[in-house]
């Protein structure tokens, strides 16, 4: 495939915390749709397609599939079928903190678990390096100490360039980061799930945290893996994410009388913009500026393009603002 030579007039990008780094407002996440269920040409089709429109993140963990280790697999064959051309112009970002192997190594934050993960990924991947390497997860029962003292490692050792912190609370992080800053490591960003149906990164003040250590903030699931979209209010279709038993955290019985009726509310509003529940719940999302950027899990080319389109439209009134609150209150 071939490289669009306007791929970067239309993107939004925003600064990482205080760092080097800019990532566009919508970046690719290949969280449940590089499996082994999912057509390679069209994998290979999505991420050339967010490209050429100005995507240049691109999102992995160890454990992405399903099965775990095969959307980094999926990863490193379109990039080594053409993709690892523009290596240079991408971040690549991966993860370790959840189960990948049998026995007490494979899960958590211990040193051994998160070196010997990391030289998987870039074994799987085809890469000497990862732009990003985020601790996935707190682990409660290792030393922040040694954790972090391995990701200062990792990057000392050359095989990331950066580090962040997944699904780690305010306290978590304060507490992560001075350890990190005392070893002189870059730390830049942490992701936390949020969206209309999810707001615990409000309450518990990740933005803020965020902006006392410098660091960015790049959300995941602000669709809540599709819930937001017109495609629920009056049943659950078959082909839906809710129907998909690969989906451990979707089912059927999240779409009930409370969630249609929040669907509709927003319907009105969405209407009145000419948008999609979808692209009014990604403008709701990207409203603070101190929020960097969105993960989107884009399971066919229609998705994309229906996401890409917030780009026309990105900006909330103060009225529809209060609106959505009122709606989702």
């Amino acid at each position: 495939m071939k490289a669009n030579k306007d791929r970067y007039e239309k993107m939004i990008y925003r600064r990482l915390g205080n760092s080097g780094i800019k990532l566009p407002i919508i970046s690719l996440g290949l969280w449940n749709n590089f499996g082994s269920n999912n057509s390679y040409e069209e994998c290979t089709q999505i991420v050339w397609e967010s490209f050429n429109h100005g995507i240049t993140h691109f999102d992995l963990a160890n454990n992405y599939g399903p099965p775990a280790g095969h959307a980094e697999m999926v990863f490193g064959k379109i990039l080594k079928d053409g993709f690892i051309k523009h290596r240079d112009e991408i971040i690549v970002s991966t993860k370790a903190g959840y189960d990948m192997w049998e026995g007490p190594y494979g899960d958590f934050g211990s040193r051994k678990y998160l070196i010997a993960s990391l030289d998987q990924s870039l074994e799987r991947m085809g890469l000497k390096y990862v732009d990003i390497f985020y601790h996935h997860r707190f682990d409660p029962e290792t030393s922040l100490k040694e954790t972090m003292l391995a990701l200062r490692d990792i990057v000392l050792s050359g095989k990331a360039l950066y580090v962040g912190l997944s699904n780690y609370t305010s306290s978590q992080l304060a507490q992560a980061y001075k350890i990190l800053d005392s070893l002189n490591v870059p730390y830049i960003v942490t992701q936390p799930k949020y969206s209309m149906l999810d707001r615990t990164m409000e309450r518990d003040n990740i933005l803020t945290t965020q902006d006392n250590t410098g660091g960015g903030t790049v959300v995941y699931s602000a669709l809540e893996q599709g819930l937001l979209s017109n495609k629920y209010i009056d049943s659950v279709p078959k082909d839906s994410r809710a129907m998909n038993t690969d989906i451990v955290f979707l089912s059927p019985d999240r779409v009930d009388d409370k969630l249609r009726d929040i669907l509709r509310s927003l319907k009105v509003i969405a209407d009145k913009r000419n948008q999609t529940i979808t692209q009014l719940a990604l403008c709701w999302t990207l409203r603070d500026p101190r929020l960097t950027s969105i993960l989107l899990g884009i399971r066919t080319m229609e998705q994309l393009k229906e996401n890409l389109l917030v780009l026309d439209n990105l900006e909330l009134t103060n009225e529809e603002i209060s609106q959505i609150e009122l709606i989702l209150s």
